[in-house]
């Protein structure tokens, strides 16, 4: 038999290990919880550390320079701005930089755009491009004819483009026009009814003085993602882009000019005169965009446009 001080020696021992066992536990569980903390504040350290290199990298991207300058002398008295971004410089040089950022009607340069949509997506296969025409007479004799695509850029031919920018589609168009951030976006009015110049379906649309806006210097911007190192378009595309927006008359010089003219109306009355577009040229590519406005008492024109964005581009070059 166990007796009376056996058994409370026992009961003693028990209540000992007991103790101990619980302050063994207590202490694992401390412990892993000072680890749990210290790899947390570890965690949160880190978390900072790369938060801080991420400010570091936004604080140290480069701002283009912006030079004003005064190139009044080109434009003769005429209500315009002109735009030139040399990318090797990472640097604007404008002339009436308030004009500069003001959106209008790209009208007709909007070609580069529709064009280069179609060609990415195979909406325009150059080789096999023609398009019927309807038989309707139009102002320009060269568009009452079955026209190919690059008879259309060259002589503008709008009713080529209303068929072409049909069959991209309302939602196609608007995607590509926000991944390229065109001026507002602005596609609301497809049909074109907010010009006040024409009525004829085939001879409107969103780009003619209408929904769709955008600005000199937005223009430039444009025409950079589009044939910069930086494109997201294919070489084909561009290359392809490239042949129809080239100046011949100026091939033979150590400047090569791509560009597209643009022209729009308001009640009759010229209010958008474009030409933009880029240069290759022996200290690299710069991207230019030139606009006139209505000019009381001026004749402004497409043609005065493409006049004074070559003056400008040849003497920034030279």
């Amino acid at each position: 038999m166990i007796t009376t001080t056996k058994r409370n020696n026992l009961l003693i021992i028990m209540c000992i290990l007991l103790a101990c066992v619980a302050m063994l536990t207590g202490c694992v569980s401390n412990y892993s919880t000072e680890e749990k903390q210290e790899a947390a504040e570890t965690q949160v350290s880190s978390d900072l550390m790369e938060e801080e290199t991420d400010s570091s990298a936004e604080i140290i991207k480069i701002v283009p320079e912006i030079v004003e300058v005064d190139w009044s002398s080109y434009f003769n008295g005429l209500n315009g701005t002109a735009v030139i971004y040399d990318a090797a410089k990472q640097k604007y040089t404008i002339y009436n930089r308030d004009l500069a950022v003001t959106r209008s009607s790209p009208c007709s340069t909007f070609k580069i755009i529709s064009s280069l949509i179609a060609l990415e997506n195979g909406i325009i296969e150059p080789e096999n491009s023609t398009r019927t025409w309807s038989g309707e007479i139009f102002w320009n004799e060269d568009w009452n004819k079955d026209i190919d695509f690059h008879e259309a850029f060259r002589t503008s031919c709008v009713w080529y483009y209303r068929q072409v920018i049909d069959d991209i589609g309302e939602d196609f168009m608007q995607r590509e026009l926000n991944r390229l951030q065109y001026g507002n976006c602005d596609i609301s009015d497809w049909e074109g009814r907010l010009n006040t110049n024409n009525s004829n379906r085939a001879l409107t649309g969103f780009w003619i003085e209408s929904s769709l806006m955008i600005s000199p210097k937005e223009q430039v911007e444009v025409m950079e993602r589009i044939f910069g190192k930086d494109s997201d378009y294919s070489e084909e595309t561009q290359n392809e882009l490239k042949q129809v927006m080239l100046i011949p008359e100026l091939d033979s010089t150590d400047i090569s000019i791509y560009g597209k003219t643009g022209m729009g109306k308001a009640n009759g009355t010229v209010v958008d005169a474009w030409f933009t577009g880029f240069a290759e040229s022996t200290i690299g590519e710069i991207y230019f965009c030139v606009r006139l406005g209505r000019t009381d008492g001026m004749n402004v024109s497409s043609s005065l446009a493409k006049e004074i964005a070559i003056k400008a581009i040849s003497d920034y070059c030279a």
